[in-house]
C-alpha cells in the first residue's frame, strides 16, 4: 500500500478526468452545459475540488516585445472534496452562464485564424498529481454581432486574422482582461488610403459597443496614422441598422472622401 502510495504522489494509477461538453460550439452569454467524468484509480484518493477554467490564447505587449501564452478568464468549481474510491466512476453535471464578451472563434462555420480557446478541468487530487483535461471550445457570434460581421463582407473586405490582446477599451464597460480584433484587409476601393480595419466588440446583455481601428496610408497630404471610430446599438437596433452604409460612411471620412461605391 505505502508503494502504490508512492506511485500516486507521481501520478502513476491515479484517478482519470474527462470532460464532456453538451455542446461544443456556443455563443456569448449563452450557457456552457456538460458534465465531469472522473474515473477512480488503483487506490482510494482524497479528491481536494474538481474546476472548470476558460482559457484563451492572449497576446501581451511589454518594452521587451510580445508575449503570447493562455490566459485563464473564467473558473468555476464544480464539486468540492470527497473520496473516490478505487475504480469508482463519477458523473458531476455542469450549467453555467459565458461571458457576454466571450470572443468570436468561428465566422459562417470557418475558425477564425490566431483564436484559440478552450475548457480546462482540473482534477485536483489530495497529495498527489493533479490531473487536467483540455476541450476546445467553439464560439459563434451573436446574431446582432453577425450582422455587424456581414457588413464588411458586403463591402468587399476580406479577413485577415483575429487575435486577443491583453488590455482595457476605454470608456466601455469591459469586464475581460483582454479584448478581440477581428482583422480585415480593405478592398480595392479604399486602396492606397485603407490598408487594414480591426473590429471588437464589447458586448453586454443590452447591446454592443462597435470600436473600428482603420490604418490609413500616408499621403503627400498627411502621414500615416490610425484611426479610430465608434458604434453604440441595442441587440435589437442591430439587427435593423445598414451597416454597411454607416461602416462605409465612416471609412470615406477617413480615406478622404473616398468611399465604397457598390
Amino acid at each position: 500500500m505505502i508503494f502504490k502510495r508512492m506511485l500516486g504522489a507521481l501520478g502513476v494509477g491515479a484517478p482519470s478526468v474527462d470532460t464532456i461538453l453538451a455542446a461544443r460550439r456556443v455563443r456569448p452569454g449563452g450557457p456552457l452545459r456538460g458534465e465531469v467524468m472522473i474515473k477512480g484509480g488503483d487506490y482510494d484518493a482524497d479528491i481536494e475540488y474538481v474546476a472548470l477554467g476558460l482559457v484563451a490564447r492572449v497576446e501581451t505587449e511589454h518594452s521587451g516585445g510580445e508575449h503570447v501564452g493562455f490566459t485563464e478568464f473564467l473558473r468555476s468549481e464544480v464539486s468540492g472534496p470527497f473520496r473516490l474510491r478505487k475504480g469508482e466512476g463519477m458523473s458531476i453535471p455542469f450549467d453555467f452562464p459565458l461571458p457576454w464578451e466571450l470572443p468570436i472563434t468561428v465566422l459562417q462555420g470557418r475558425h477564425l485564424s490566431g483564436m484559440a480557446m478552450g475548457v480546462r478541468t482540473e482534477l485536483a487530487i489530495a497529495a498527489a498529481v493533479d490531473k487536467s483535461d483540455l476541450d476546445s471550445l467553439e464560439v459563434e457570434p451573436l446574431d446582432s454581432q453577425e450582422a455587424v460581421l456581414r457588413a464588411f463582407s458586403q463591402l468587399g473586405f476580406r479577413f485577415r486574422s483575429a487575435d486577443l490582446e491583453r488590455g482595457y477599451i476605454r470608456n466601455s464597460r469591459q469586464e475581460l482582461p483582454f479584448y478581440q480584433e477581428i482583422e480585415f484587409y480593405a478592398p480595392p476601393a479604399y486602396s492606397g488610403r485603407i490598408s487594414e480595419v480591426e473590429l471588437t466588440f464589447v458586448t453586454t446583455p443590452d447591446g454592443l459597443d462597435i470600436v473600428l481601428e482603420a490604418d490609413r496610408r500616408a499621403d503627400y497630404r498627411r502621414p500615416s496614422k490610425d484611426v479610430y471610430g465608434r458604434f453604440k446599438a441595442s441587440h435589437k437596433e442591430a439587427l435593423q441598422q445598414d451597416w454597411a452604409a454607416q461602416i462605409n460612411k465612416w471609412l470615406a471620412s477617413v480615406a478622404g472622401g473616398y468611399g465604397h461605391k457598390g
